[in-house]
């Protein structure tokens, strides 16, 4: 569905499990356009929990929005909330949607009952932090530092690339990479296509997001927070180190999905902090 977020805005909004369900707000990675992942839902909805999960601006049939931080994400989820008509909510954020998720639990107090960061990143100004440590893709990351313009010229050859590539090899690729055991590669595949079906824009506007101020302190988030990183430790022992009572879950072991493999753990901790 298209939920209307203001100022002309919309974001495209997918909604998983039981529709009277408390509100699990779920951030995807960059590049991935909004869908089900049943690796994470069913577990989601087994709890009671209804997943929302949304496309940032510029995904699939979201609203461009060229200039945002990671702080909007926090009002955009408060509007989609007030459509859905859900006052608190828990909340993950996978990877590059773990800035996102910390965004709800700095922005929404009183709304935000926990928030959840798994293989997350630490803001790029992170004091005392080498922010180059452990992150994959460097070079689009650099090309970010740069200004728009030299992300979108390098982002725009890999859209098309991906454009031309069959279902079965794409999503071949993508298996290799998300561990095919956990039945991620089609689907994650799958959502890549959709975030992607009209361009570089969110994924620019993503990763410029990610290289600026986010804009909140993460030092000043009341909610409960747990970090969970199975790889760039250091991003994740830095979060964790400064967001107030945060719980850590460091275990270089679990890797990129180790973690996500067993989300019902996540899930009843994040409802646990939340006291539902």
């Amino acid at each position: 569905m298209l939920i209307d977020i203001g100022d002309g805005g919309r974001l495209e909004v997918v909604t998983v499990g039981p529709p009277q369900g408390r509100p699990l707000v779920l951030h995807l990675p960059t590049v991935l356009g909004p869908g089900d992942l049943p690796l994470l839902t069913e577990p989601a909805a087994a709890r009671g929990l209804r997943t929302v999960i949304c496309g940032r601006p510029g995904y699939s049939s979201s609203t461009p929005r060229p200039g945002r931080s990671v702080a909007s994400s926090a009002a955009d989820i408060g509007a989609v909330l007030d459509y859905l008509g859900h006052a608190e909510f828990v909340t993950v954020g996978w990877s590059e949607g773990g800035p996102h998720a910390l965004a709800g639990a700095a922005l929404l107090p009183g709304r935000c009952a926990a928030a959840a960061s798994v293989n997350g990143v630490a803001p790029y100004d992170a004091d005392g932090l080498d922010w180059r440590t452990g992150i994959e893709d460097l070079q689009t990351l650099r090309a970010a530092m740069s200004g728009p313009g030299a992300l979108i010229a390098a982002l725009e050859p890999i859209v098309d690339q991906y454009r031309l590539v069959n279902d079965a090899v794409f999503a071949a690729a993508w298996a290799r990479m998300y561990a095919s055991e956990y039945g991620l590669g089609e689907l994650v595949g799958a959502l890549v296509r959709l975030g992607l079906s009209r361009g570089a824009a969110g994924w620019r506007d993503d990763y410029l997001a990610l290289v600026r101020p986010w804009g909140f302190d993460v030092a000043a988030i009341g909610a409960p927070v747990a970090i969970w990183q199975g790889f760039a430790l250091e991003h994740g022992a830095w979060l964790a180190a400064r967001i107030p009572g945060a719980r850590a879950r460091l275990d270089a072991e679990a890797g990129r999905l180790g973690h996500l493999a067993d989300f019902g753990a996540i899930l009843d901790d994040l409802l646990d902090a939340a006291g539902w």
